[in-house]
């Protein structure tokens, strides 16, 4: 990945930024445009080794600004560990966003990754990491062709260590309860040890309850030195809170069995050991179930990075080898036998076969291929064995930029978690204050130190900024995840907010809800012909033209396995049609302007060509020796998902409208067919935009759908861009949504997914913010204040274990989301 950094001139506003980020960010390659209009600066990054500085510089300059490139800057994506809240991810941020060098350092909780962009030349990356350790945190590496077993090797052994931190916890802190409890429970006898009654041996009661929970205390030993460092360096997290509450549980404590030895006895009414040993318990079985969710929330990347095989037979010296995938190189010849996987893209040089292509497109069926057809990594040859030439290895794989793009946004912020963002840089310091103001007014009031400690304990212990961190990304961790299984690639957590509130969806009409290839779809005789025979005439006069509708009637006549008549001579009629001279017969093909040219007289069929036109396809005229013979009609068929992704559109409250270069009866024919509510038709390719602007004026929310390549500019100035086709080409780079398939269907696939996701976010949010709201007041005594219960910091515990995992449980929910049907 190649970072630039350019000076723009000529900005006056937030528009000119905007502009400027999409034109650079549909450039083939460009993973990322960011304009800053502060600084006045763009940030670029990208993986094409064909785009050039200058090129990104003649892009800007096309639309009006001035760019100058500024000393080249680096991203890197670094895995951290020991992260537990939102607090720790902010609390990273910030300080790598203060490195001299650093333009900008993004953590996500979710994937517990920083993408950091930095220039070389003033920090080091060694630095980087070094500023995240000396927070108390790891700068992980992981090697790069087996990132994906590295990625899971370390999740499995962390998942591991923290069940046997709870084990170790839950052994121990099980007794700790027991003994601590049992004594006072009056309405029925426990079995309980007479050298542990709490009246006649104090001490040893004490020593007991202590020494039952240094274990506990010592398998949750990194929430005390990562909370009491946070603590120090004045940004506390959420292990600061539990820390600060369990310390000084333990601590008054140990102060109260000291009473017991000195001899006040009344002091084994006060002791807190197991409240601090069950809290440390329930938190570690919290942060167990929750790297259990996390890992399931990455899963679908996980499978993507673990398709592509390890391994690829290339042949070398004349022979066949067995060759690790990271040395296969371009231009190598690999051979693929039947049941293995495609381990690179190339071309097929020899042989036949089937290829799976679902990882790619989605698609159940199988793919023929045979000499001169691409292949893509990953894929799975069904059939027969090929031979083909290696074009793309590594990151430039089709597989690999579809990982990278998914990557991508799973690490990127929707603006609907802003607000959580800017609640977590100020949540934990503000529970601090909370839990302070709240014990001491209860100490005042009640002059009890017990009573004050608990609530103290209660408030800190409560108080889940994890909830808060994990509401956004996990949703749209999940939700790309999810969509990138059914072939919809979305490119970022702005596009996936922004999908859910389109009112009006844009459709090309070619090659998006036409198949974009024109075939025969009538054939209509006159004067005793056989609609074959016409057709066979028809597409023996046209083998030598190049026009679409002629090649058109030629590739219909294959297809039913006519024999083609012997042509003598031809003549190309330019703007009418053809003349040719088919088996002794005089042929004319064109349309109606070639037949009142040649007085042929068209009266018998005026009333069919009427039809055809007014159903919107093209009537070409076929005459032998000066008499109409029939009429081959020849259109741009629908295709057959069209209709009932419309109707699905509807069923969303979305208006649909199709833009058209072709004339408004054509247009008006296949919007009447497929259920279109507006219809612009007779539009150039370069005002298509102006169309799309036109609607937005209207105060509508536009999503566009196009090639990705021949309708950018107005997938620039749409809201949402969605490419649909094939994803290998350059529509991957042009659009916001990249649908990996020509189905249509795919398209309210992508509204729901986006909408469904949204409502997961939001659902997370208010469970989040409204757990922290109603429950630090109840943990302060709220309730008993006015003579309800009073919150025990165990059950305080408890409750903040299961927010986090409330809110991870529900974005898994995402993972039952299936695609729309017609």
């Amino acid at each position: 990945m190649t970072s630039l950094v350019f000076n723009i001139r000529g900005m006056t506003c937030a528009a000119c930024a905007r502009r400027i980020e999409k034109t650079v960010g549909k450039l083939a390659g460009v993973a990322r445009a960011g304009v800053n209009p502060a600084t006045e600066e763009l940030y670029v990054e990208y993986d094409n080794p064909g785009l050039s500085p200058a090129m990104i510089r003649d892009a800007v300059t096309r639309i009006g600004y001035e760019a100058e490139e500024k000393a080249s800057r680096s991203t890197v994506t670094i895995p951290i560990g020991g992260m537990t809240c939102a607090a720790c991810a902010r609390r990273i941020e910030k300080v790598l966003g203060k490195l001299d060098g650093v333009a900008g350092a993004t953590v996500n909780l979710a994937t517990e990754k920083a993408t950091v962009l930095y220039d070389p030349s003033k920090v080091r990356l060694s630095a980087i990491k070094a500023a995240i350790e000396k927070l108390g945190y790891t700068a992980l590496e992981a090697a790069k062709s087996d990132a994906a077993d590295e990625e899971r090797i370390r999740k499995q052994k962390e998942i591991r260590l923290l069940w046997t931190k709870f084990t170790v916890a839950y052994i121990f802190a099980l007794p700790l309860l027991y003994v601590a409890m049992a004594p006072m429970v009056s309405f029925v006898r426990l079995p309980f040890p007479a050298i542990l009654d709490p009246m006649r041996y104090p001490l040893i009661y004490g020593f007991t309850e202590l020494l039952l929970v240094i274990p506990v205390v010592c398998v949750g030993y990194r929430f005390y030195t990562v909370g009491f460092r946070a603590l120090l360096q004045r940004s506390p997290n959420m292990d600061s809170l539990i820390a600060i509450g369990t310390s000084a549980a333990v601590l008054y404590s140990i102060y109260n069995v000291y009473r017991i030895a000195t001899g006040d006895f009344s002091a084994v009414e006060s002791l807190y050991f197991e409240t601090a040993g069950v809290i440390i318990t329930l938190i570690l079985l919290g942060k167990s179930l929750e790297a259990v969710s996390r890992g399931r929330t990455g899963a679908a990347i996980q499978k993507l990075m673990g398709l592509a095989p390890k391994t690829a037979f290339v042949i070398r010296g004349g022979a066949e080898q067995e060759v690790p995938i990271d040395e296969v190189e371009i231009g190598d010849v690999v051979v693929v036998k039947p049941g293995a996987k495609i381990p690179v893209d190339g071309t097929v040089l020899d042989g036949h076969t089937a290829i799976d292509e679902s990882m790619l497109t989605g698609e159940s069926m199988p793919v023929d291929k045979v000499a001169g057809d691409p292949v893509y990594a990953a894929s799975l040859n069904t059939t027969g064995t090929v031979r083909f030439r290696a074009d793309k290895i590594g990151a430039d794989t089709a597989l690999a930029r579809i990982i990278k793009l998914v990557e991508d946004a799973q690490a990127s912020k929707a603006p609907i978690a802003q607000l959580a963002d800017v609640v977590s840089g100020y949540f934990v310091p503000i529970v601090c204050v909370i839990a302070l103001v709240a014990a001491l007014a209860w100490y005042i009031g009640s002059r009890n130190l017990e009573f004050a400690l608990t609530i103290f304990i209660s408030v800190l212990v409560i108080a889940c900024p994890c909830a808060l961190g994990l509401a956004t990304p996990t949703a749209i961790m999940v939700g790309t995840g999810k969509g990138a299984e059914n072939g919809i690639l979305i490119k970022g957590g702005e596009a996936l907010e922004t999908a859910h509130k389109v009112t009006t969806i844009v459709f090309d009409k070619t090659g998006t809800i036409t198949e974009g290839q024109p075939s025969v779809t009538d054939v209509v005789t006159a004067g005793g012909l056989e609609p074959q025979e016409l057709l066979r005439m028809a597409a023996s006069a046209e083998t030598a033209s190049e026009h679409p509708l002629g090649q058109a009637i030629v590739r219909d006549a294959r297809g039913k396995n006519l024999e083609f008549l012997k042509v003598d001579a031809f003549e190309s009629l330019p703007g009418r049609g053809i003349e040719a001279e088919v088996g002794g017969r005089k042929v004319l093909a064109g349309n109606r302007k070639l037949m009142e040219e040649r007085a042929v007289d068209l009266a018998n069929l005026q009333a069919e060509s009427d039809r055809l036109a007014g159903e919107g396809k093209t009537p070409m005229y076929i005459a032998a020796d000066g008499t109409i013979a029939g009429i081959v009609a020849v259109a741009d068929t629908v295709k057959a998902s069209s209709r009932a992704a419309i109707d699905n559109l509807h069923r969303m409250g979305i208006e649909v409208a199709m833009i058209t270069g072709d004339n408004k009866t054509t247009a008006a024919a296949i919007a009447r067919e497929v259920g279109i509510d507006r219809v612009l038709a007779e539009v150039l390719p370069q005002d298509k935009s102006d169309e799309v602007k036109k609607l937005q004026a209207e105060g509508r929310r536009v999503a566009m759908v196009g090639d990705g390549i021949n309708d950018a500019p107005a997938l620039a100035q749409a809201d949402i861009g969605i490419a649909i086709g094939s994803g290998t080409d350059v529509a991957m780079e042009s659009a916001d949504i990249v649908l990996m398939r020509s189905d249509l269907m795919d398209v309210p696939t992508a509204i729901e997914l986006s909408r469904r996701t949204i409502r997961n976010i939001r659902q997370n949010l208010f469970w989040a913010f409204g757990y922290n709201v109603l429950g630090i007041p109840i943990a302060a005594g709220a309730l008993y204040l006015f003579g309800g219960p009073l919150l025990n910091p165990i059950f305080a515990a408890a409750a903040m274990s299961l927010s986090s995992v409330s809110v991870l449980t529900n974005a898994l929910r995402l993972k039952r989301f299936q695609p729309v049907r017609a």
